[in-house]
């Protein structure tokens, strides 16, 4: 039978992606791979970023759900639209003049890396508890999954120390340019896309959520910026908000949560919740269930029991 979802509810990669605090981290992502000024050309350049930037943050996130609890057809399916799309598309350096691809390894790579380090870091700090060699199984499961965006899984760091070492080499070749940081600005306060007018009484709600991606940002990185204040005690607070803001997303019963995702995001997620639970999966508590060891502790499928 084919495996359920395209890593299994056992795996760190499930119980951090479903975790709510993922909306922080996937704007800490974007901040964080904005340093890179050749990647950051090629967002500028082809990108709607600027234009739809809760259309580019809501195909983000089904990309991360798709390829984590979809079913392995819907992620290779995924994976091979996002590999066409990026081999179409050129731009071009300014400082060099050299054409660049967008699916260029590199750069794919420091996309990738930028993104998963996040999502860790952040959903960590925001209170989920990650056991001895969780770090290095979250890693190697994600190397796994770079593959849909074309990148060899044996290039990608599989480990906490690989991937100290990646970001170390790279670190000397990031800054923060003008198009970075306006980027960080428009993050923190962006603007209502027009087919999204109805939800523009509500967008002082997002404040949080980019101040807090950027807070959570590595202190040589928002030097780099320099985009907001930091008095003593802000890291201490921005800890604080993280986890309140989390608990209170946890909080929101899910029909009212869901409604921020596209329809076919929330179809996925019904079609695999059908799927685990034929496969013998107790889905009584949704998804959270599945992934909290306090109430499921050998994490196996009940008909493994």
């Amino acid at each position: 039978m084919e495996q359920p979802t395209a890593v299994p509810p056992e795996s760190v990669s499930w119980r951090l992606h479903i975790d709510r605090s993922m909306w922080v981290a996937g704007v800490r992502g974007l901040m964080l791979q904005a340093l890179h000024p050749v990647a950051m050309q090629g967002v500028w350049q082809r990108s709607d970023f600027m234009d739809d930037p809760t259309g580019r943050l809501l195909r983000t996130a089904d990309f991360v759900a798709t390829t984590t609890y979809g079913s392995p057809r819907e992620a290779d399916e995924l994976g091979a639209r996002v590999r066409a799309v990026h081999r179409r598309l050129r731009f071009t350096d300014p400082e060099t003049g050299a054409r660049c691809r967008v699916d260029d390894p590199e750069l794919l790579l420091w996309v990738h890396c930028a993104e998963v380090v996040s999502y860790l870091e952040v959903v960590v700090r925001a209170g989920v508890r990650l056991g001895p060699g969780d770090a290095d199984r979250y890693f190697a499961e994600q190397a796994r999954t770079a593959a849909h965006v074309g990148l060899d899984p044996a290039d990608v760091p599989a480990s906490a120390e690989r991937m100290r070492a990646y970001l170390a080499s790279v670190r000397p070749g990031l800054r923060a340019g003008d198009e970075a940081r306006a980027a960080v600005r428009f993050l923190l306060w962006p603007k209502v896309p027009a087919h999204m007018r109805a939800l523009a009484p509500f967008k002082p709600l997002w404040l949080p959520v980019g101040a807090l991606a950027y807070y959570t940002l590595p202190r040589w990185a928002r030097r780099e910026y320099g985009v907001l204040p930091e008095p003593p005690g802000t890291q201490a607070a921005a800890t604080a908000s993280l986890r309140a803001l989390r608990r209170g997303l946890h909080a929101l019963p899910d029909d009212i949560y869901n409604r921020v995702f596209d329809e076919a995001t929330i179809a996925r997620a019904r079609t695999a919740r059908r799927r685990l639970e034929a496969a013998g999966y107790d889905v009584s508590k949704g998804f959270a269930g599945l992934r909290d060891p306090a109430r499921w502790p050998d994490r196996r499928p009940v008909a493994a029991r």
